[in-house]
This record gives structure tokens, C-alpha cells and sequence, in this order.
């Protein structure tokens, strides 16, 4: 092994030792010792061990008044920004359960719409700089309110729709920026300004 890659080669980083930190309810800290591999100086860094999440593009079917459907749309409060944000309907996908499940599960009790045609659109890393999850997206087509909302105790959530054809505006003028939500979307719509 050469001891001095070339600077455009990268390699992992020689992990030393890795403890558990505090439970921080939505997610367990996990603090890595590292020996870096071009120095060889030793690094602790702090790991974010989240569970999967998923969110679902959610399309009505075409109507008279909407002929290319609407996008199913969750209103709430989000801690972080102390704002009220435009979001898909999503979760964490619990133990043992495949994120499909959930991706239906969350559909369901967060919007009380179901579909039966699903699409994969793939996942992404919310931030693999600190966090070990992945985001899975999902699209639900020929949505339909079949459910009541099934709210944990936690949540406050408004359901509305927007229009299938509004949506890459709503990114561009910000009523959509959750950076998840848009990657997902972006899977869907062609989002260039």
C-alpha cells in the first residue's frame, strides 16, 4: 500500500475505537476515534445513528377540475425552524419494518389517503457528513381519502393538495424547501429554473 496516496485518492479512515453517547430520542449519538489516513493524527467525531425515513410523492387521480391530479401535501409545525412547513407526508421507518410498509403506513395515518399503484423512486443520505440513515422516496399515484388521520400524540398536521402543475413553482418561490422533500419531487419533476 502506497503511504502517500495521490491527493485525489481517498481512503477510509482507520476507525480506532466507537462508543455509544446519549439517546437523543429521534436518534442515538455514537462518538468514532479515527486515525486519519494522510496524516495519521487522531480525530474523534461524532455519528448520528438515525433510524430510515421515508417520504411520499402522493398524486390524486385526474379529474375534470384537475386533469393531471394534485399533490398530496402535509402542513406542520417543524421544532428546527420554528416555522410552519409545506411538506410530504413521511416518517421513520420503524424496527423490523420495510421501508415500503412504511412508506404506505405513513401515507395513511398522516394523510388518510392510500393508493394501490407505488413506484420506488430511490433514497438518498440526508447528511452522510454525521448521519447513518437513508431517506427512501416513494410515488403513490391515483391517491384516494379512504383513512381518518391516525396522528401519534406528537404531531399537528394539516392535509392539503396542490396542483400537480404548481409544483415546481412552489419549490422555486420556497413554499416547498424541505431538502428532502425536494430531492424526492425532484425524481418526479423536472425542477430546472
Amino acid at each position: 500500500m502506497n503511504p502517500h496516496p495521490a491527493p485525489d485518492e481517498i481512503r477510509p479512515w482507520e476507525e480506532l475505537d466507537s462508543k455509544s453517547g446519549a439517546d437523543l430520542l429521534i436518534a442515538r449519538q455514537r462518538i468514532d476515534t479515527l486515525r486519519h489516513p494522510r496524516s495519521g493524527e487522531v480525530f474523534q467525531r461524532t455519528v448520528l445513528e438515525f433510524p430510515a425515513w421515508v417520504n411520499v410523492v402522493a398524486r390524486t387521480p385526474a379529474s375534470e377540475a384537475f386533469p393531471v391530479g394534485e399533490l398530496v401535501v402535509v402542513r406542520q409545525w417543524r421544532f428546527g425552524r420554528r416555522e410552519v412547513t409545506v411538506e410530504l407526508p413521511g416518517g421513520v421507518v420503524d424496527p423490523g419494518e420495510a421501508h415500503a410498509a412504511a412508506a404506505r403506513r405513513e401515507l395513511r395515518e398522516e394523510t388518510g389517503y392510500t393508493s394501490q399503484r407505488w413506484t420506488y423512486l430511490g433514497c438518498v443520505q440526508p447528511n452522510p457528513a454525521f448521519q447513518t440513515n437513508l431517506c427512501h422516496h416513494w410515488l403513490a399515484e391515483d391517491c384516494l381519502r379512504t383513512h381518518p388521520l391516525e396522528l401519534d400524540a406528537g404531531e399537528d398536521i394539516a392535509v392539503e393538495r396542490l396542483t400537480w402543475d404548481s409544483v415546481p413553482a412552489a419549490v422555486h418561490d420556497g413554499t416547498l424547501s424541505h431538502s428532502l422533500v425536494v430531492t424526492a419531487l425532484s425524481m418526479v419533476f423536472d425542477l430546472r429554473v
